[in-house]
């Protein structure tokens, strides 16, 4: 579903190589997750496969469902099914999350015929699963949640959108045990409908409650070691430093 072939890049104006030479596959209904030290490049790595015009590509491709999207800007690349959760969600004031969530999902779904008051419902049963109330459909994206409280929200429009891949940039960060079952359930209920995930966390305590097929750990701008849940559990348990020797 998705293949980043050696991919090269840096911010825009600048001549530092932040990613040297990635290459990743995540196969549909996949789980494949991305551990890395602070500064390592990871979330670089999710701006340059959305597309983030900050970043420039100068060597590698991208490619989603075998389509080569390298030179698609970002709603382009969203529309033909990748759905990215960023590390710090922005606030957007004046649109509401419910009439926000409907634009979105008709975009990624245009075939999509739900009746408004079925749709409405779902997404407030959604909301509630999450340990957000139905009143939060109501407010502004994002404005005046707290951190965990974002995180919660964009698992929930994952939840309802359902794209073909999505890619979520420390979704844990700031979510309680509880919490962190349920956004866990969830991702794993989309899998299991053909979903695909590139997960990226500094931590495993997400991991160990997702059918995870590949772990991959990043430092510098690379991948330098690869392996099964076993490598997760390694890094927790002896860090990154022991792990990449």
């Amino acid at each position: 579903m998705l293949r980043v072939e050696k991919l090269f890049a840096k911010i825009r104006g600048e001549d530092k190589e932040i990613l040297k030479g990635v290459g990743i596959e995540v196969g549909k209904g996949e789980i494949v997750a991305i551990m890395g030290p602070n500064g390592s490049g990871k979330s670089t790595l999710v701006n340059v496969i959305m597309g983030n015009e900050k970043y420039v590509v100068t060597s590698g491709k991208v490619f989603l469902e075998d389509e080569y999207i390298t030179s698609l800007a970002p709603h382009e690349r969203a529309k033909k099914g990748l759905y990215v959760s960023f590390q710090h969600p922005p606030e957007i004031d004046g649109i509401r999350l419910a009439s926000f969530i409907p634009m979105v999902l008709q975009r990624y779904h245009p075939e999509d015929d739900t009746p408004v008051p079925k749709l409405r419902k779902e997404m407030g049963e959604t909301f509630k699963r999450v340990g957000l109330g139905s009143e939060f459909l109501k407010r502004h994206i994002n404005v005046g949640f707290s951190g965990g409280e974002k995180k919660r929200a964009e698992v929930a429009q994952l939840y309802i959108v359902k794209p073909k891949v999505a890619i979520l940039d420390e979704i844990d960060s700031g979510l309680d045990v509880d919490a962190l079952r349920v956004i866990a359930n969830m991702i794993n209920e989309l899998k299991d409908r053909g979903t695909s995930f590139l997960i990226i966390t500094h931590y495993p305590r997400l991991l160990h409650h997702l059918s995870v097929d590949r772990v991959h750990v990043f430092v510098d701008g690379r991948i330098v070691k690869s392996g099964g849940m076993d490598l997760a559990l390694e890094v927790e348990e002896k860090g990154y430093e022991a792990v990449i020797v």
